[in-house]
């Protein structure tokens, strides 16, 4: 009997491995599509949580891809286009359907700024995965530079998915939605640098405390998904202005210590 394995065979397995993170990557661009067809339908909070479901199918495709070595340029490109759907066009359109779209109770210029404050989130997302994908290879793997787009979508989607929940509604906080859909905007396209969790072992020995803590997390997510997922979301987007406050605090003292004259060179009475 011959040891060799058959050459087709091996191909058929190698172009199956290879389907396995596209259909996570296709999962979560119907996620996205989803969410933008039941906002158009007004479930608003079907609509957020699609989104959230697309972060969770986004961040397993990539880990597929590596754990069965399927990394490819067709699957890096396909998953930034399903992206910008799931984290660019559906939280606009989302936010846009929810309360923007009551703007248009101001006449011609509530009409324009509704689309436009839509649009300038599109559009921030895009650049900002145009840049990420131009400089991932010289860009230090421990920071993204500038808020990530799936972090902006789950703020945005995060306040629908709370105000609704509370019964709020969209036309009520249409102010509040304008500043977070242009803050998270102008957040995804700025230089602030935000700690990307790529540096932390898995593999290593971790205290039993840290696993509780964990755990303790699931839990509160499991009691109150929408308030307890905000939150940290919330807490995630504001750790960039905040590490960008002490990093300038810090570069402030540094400049300062070095401006001050030295005891040594002081002339001894």
């Amino acid at each position: 009997m011959n040891g060799s394995r058959d050459p087709g065979r091996s191909l058929r397995h190698r172009r199956g491995i290879y389907l396995l993170p596209n259909l996570f990557t296709t999962g979560a661009l119907f996620a996205g599509f989803y969410a933008i067809v039941t906002a158009m339908d007004g479930h608003f909070v079907a609509a957020a949580i699609a989104v959230f479901v697309a972060m969770v199918l986004d961040g397993i495709d990539g880990r597929v891809a590596r754990m069965t070595q399927t990394q490819s340029a067709f699957g890096a490109e396909y998953d930034s286009l399903s992206d910008m759907v799931s984290f660019g066009l559906a939280p606009a359109l989302v936010m846009y359907q929810w309360s923007l779209i009551h703007l248009h109770d101001f006449g011609w210029f509530g009409v324009k700024v509704s689309w436009l404050v839509a649009f300038f989130y599109a559009a921030a997302a895009a650049l900002r995965l145009a840049r990420f994908n131009t400089r991932i290879a010289v860009a230090d793997k421990r920071f993204f530079q500038g808020l990530p787009s799936p972090t902006a979508a789950a703020v945005m989607m995060g306040t629908v998915w709370v105000a609704e929940q509370f019964r709020i509604s969209g036309e009520s906080l249409m102010l509040p939605a304008i500043a977070i859909t242009l803050l998270t905007g102008g957040l995804m396209v700025s230089n602030l640098s935000y700690y990307s969790f790529k540096d932390i072992d898995l593999r290593k020995r971790v205290p039993f405390m840290a696993v509780l803590s964990v755990l303790g997390v699931f839990v509160l997510i499991a009691l109150w998904p929408s308030i307890v997922l905000y939150a940290l979301f919330m807490a995630y987007t504001l750790s960039g202005l905040l590490l960008s406050v002490w990093r300038h605090w810090r570069k402030r003292r540094r400049r300062a210590a070095e401006d001050s004259p030295s005891e040594d060179s002081h002339p001894h009475s």
